[in-house]
């Protein structure tokens, strides 16, 4: 396994971070593909031992259960002082569940003090190491929102703080906003990229490039689109209705690009995962791309993509048929 920094912290990670919204109690929430605690155990078990160190989940996802099996097996398997864990605040926990009632979701004081002592207690320790906003909350000021998350790192429950995705303006303006008040600033931006969606190369990329904060990708593969040749369904993309949103109106534009990356990975006698994760990590600025696994292989590609290396030639070819795609993974 490979090791870098965060960003511009001294924070070790590794050079890929387990996405965690595949674990979780299938009947908890709308997703059900997810994997429950004994299906979820070899995967991260295996994780840990290939010498990942660094794991993504959220308070939401699953409706909290997925922060529960990942909090219980990481004991299990590995020491927390060697254990980078992240999580995320703004929708509430029990989303799924109907209508949100007040306070249970955003990023006000109230509601990111109660969702960091609850997503503590869900994962069974003290502290996370990086605490995320999952998205930006258009209801309350920013002031608020950045001194909150502040407090929570004076108080111990976090050691940094990270942002997901958000236009560009709003995360230079939480930046300012912490930098004129002497508060914690995120280090990290968990944004959308893949050879499917690139529109995070013409604001956030070249900002968090400028600031020194660390990219750590969501989607690295497009939902899976680019780990299979186009037009095959899985059960996850059959009820994914969010991702199925993200690509309506550019199919045949999307298809041209996984037809690409399908040829170049018989080429190069490789998984299309393999090709498609190793273009992310060649990106500049891309601390460690988030890769989601259901099975023990598919944390294998993503690892073997790492000693990946694309010519110039064979990235102008991946990148050669994308078009602009409306501006998504917003809300």
């Amino acid at each position: 396994m490979q090791y870098v920094k965060l960003g511009s912290t001294g924070l070790d990670i590794s050079r890929l971070c387990l996405g965690c919204m595949t674990f979780g109690e299938p009947n908890a929430g709308t997703h059900p593909w997810t994997l429950d605690e004994s299906a979820s155990r070899p995967i991260i078990k295996h994780a840990v031992e290939q010498g990942i160190n660094f794991f993504d989940t959220a308070n939401s996802y699953s409706a909290g259960t997925s922060e529960i099996i990942v909090g219980k097996l990481l004991k299990e398997y590995t020491r927390r002082d060697e254990t980078v864990i992240a999580t995320k605040v703004f929708y509430p926990a029990n989303m799924w569940e109907g209508s949100t009632k007040p306070n249970e979701q955003g990023l006000s004081r109230k509601a990111i003090l109660a969702g960091i002592d609850a997503s503590l207690q869900r994962l069974g320790t003290d502290y996370v190491d990086l605490y995320q906003i999952h998205r930006w909350d258009y209801h309350t000021p920013i002031e608020e929102t950045m001194e909150a998350l502040h407090d929570v790192v004076r108080a111990g429950k976090a050691r940094y703080i990270g942002a997901s995705s958000m236009f560009a303006w709003q995360f230079a303006k939480a930046q300012q906003v912490a930098l004129a008040n002497g508060w914690s600033r995120f280090v990290s931006m968990q944004n959308y990229l893949n050879l499917l969606y690139r529109e995070e190369e013409r604001e956030m990329i070249p900002l968090c490039l400028d600031q020194g904060v660390g990219l750590i990708p969501w989607s690295p593969m497009a939902r899976g689109r680019l780990t299979r040749p186009k037009g095959e369904q899985t059960e996850r993309t059959r009820t994914d209705l969010s991702g199925q949103s993200f690509y309506q109106g550019t199919e045949v534009q999307d298809g041209e690009v996984i037809d690409v990356v399908e040829a170049v990975a018989a080429e190069r006698g490789l998984p299309m995962a393999q090709i498609a994760l190793a273009w992310v990590l060649g990106q500049r600025g891309v601390s460690a791309p988030i890769v989601g696994a259901s099975k023990v292989a598919q944390l294998d590609d993503a690892i073997a993509a790492l000693g990946v290396e694309l010519s110039t030639a064979q990235t102008e070819r991946l990148q050669a048929h994308y078009v602009p795609h409306a501006v998504t993974g917003f809300s």
